[in-house]
């Protein structure tokens, strides 16, 4: 540590030591330590962290699904915090703003996928808790360009999870191109699923949900899902479109074969176990389509947070203090999470 640092007060913040398994509190890939207080940089914003969400992304992130990318990094992507200092030149931002740090931290801004309107496909983008420290810790950095502005009124812990789970499903949305009043299928109803669920549903779509876990089930019909079921129940009709949020690749052709003819299944995870061999008149063939969903854009996470202020979805909240991130992520990883997990410093 330089001079500049050790002199600077330090706050807590979480790190993955080692990837491996998460598993009880103690046990696992993270570690808390005590690190100086960053000192925002040029264009960046300092944000003081209200609360930050706990995304699978985390986990896989703390597990090693993902390789990781900044040694000793602090996870944590879906952070709602006040402004507290600018670096040189940040611009959008004031001292007392609220501000939303999410997973998309960069992009060149140069390269044909940016000036098409595409940078999430950009090869140089750079995340929140991957390639920079992220929001399970009390402060933390960002590009003001890539911060968004936040209401004030709002619980933080409820806008947390709109960051990440809420703009994904936004995207995985509009990428499973469901049809006017049509039938969405979601398999997996975690954190992202119940926000696009209630999206779809103001939307006036008709929702199909398929999961394993009873509570689950229980949330998903509560918000108006019309029909509940196992992840590898059939559907009461074939799906117009459907969306895999659950990470496993094993449910692919589960989902490809409750489709219409013409129907799109959007894969929204960053993170899938291997998809079985697929058999093309069964799953493939009158035109069914299979994609995947790869970040989002700015422009995506601005339109979603603007519907999510006129739809106001309910956010099933689980609070954990920010000194047992460790736990919250063991929970998630063994499935005791219905909602979302959210970290209250």
């Amino acid at each position: 540590m330089d001079g500049a640092a050790a002199a600077r007060p330090e706050a807590a913040a979480w790190v993955v030591d080692r990837p491996g398994p998460v598993g009880t509190t103690g046990a696992g890939p993270l570690v808390l330590e005590r690190r100086a207080r960053p000192v925002p940089g040029p264009g960046e914003i300092l944000v003081e962290v209200e609360a930050c969400g706990v995304c699978r992304t985390d986990l896989h992130l703390a597990e090693g699904d993902l390789p990781p990318r900044l040694p000793r990094c602090t996870p944590g992507h879906e952070v709602v915090g006040r402004v507290t200092a600018l670096g040189p030149g940040a611009a959008g931002f004031a001292v007392g703003d609220r501000a939303g740090v999410a997973w998309l931290a960069g992009v060149c801004g140069r390269c044909r996928y940016c000036l098409g309107g595409r940078e999430n496909l950009c090869p140089a983008s750079t995340y929140t808790g991957w390639d920079r420290h992220g929001g399970y810790a009390r402060t933390v950095t960002a590009d003001a360009r890539f911060a968004y502005r936040l209401p004030g009124g709002p619980p933080a812990e409820e806008l947390a999870p709109l960051l990440c789970a809420g703009i994904i499903g936004y995207r995985a949305l509009e990428r499973a191109e469901l049809p006017a009043g049509g039938l969405l299928g979601i398999y997996g109803f975690g954190a992202s699923a119940h926000l696009t669920a209630q999206i779809a549903l103001a939307r006036g779509a008709r929702l199909a949900v398929f999961t394993r876990g009873e509570a689950a089930r229980d949330l998903a019909r509560e918000l108006g899902a019309g029909f509940a079921g196992d992840s590898y129940d059939p559907p009461p009709e074939p799906l117009d479109a459907a969306i895999l949020f659950a990470p496993a690749g094993e449910l692919v052709p589960v989902a490809l074969a409750a489709l219409d003819r013409g129907g799109t299944l959007a894969v929204a995870g960053i993170h899938l176990t291997d998809v079985p061999v697929l058999d093309y008149r069964r799953h493939l063939f009158q035109e069914r389509t299979l994609r995947s969903v790869t970040a989002n854009t700015r422009a995506d996470g601005r339109a979603f947070l603007a519907e999510a202020a006129r739809a106001r979805p309910v956010v099933r909240v689980n609070r954990y203090p920010l000194e047992r991130a460790d736990t919250a992520l063991a929970d998630l990883a063994a499935d005791r999470v219905t909602g979302v997990a959210v970290l209250v410093p």
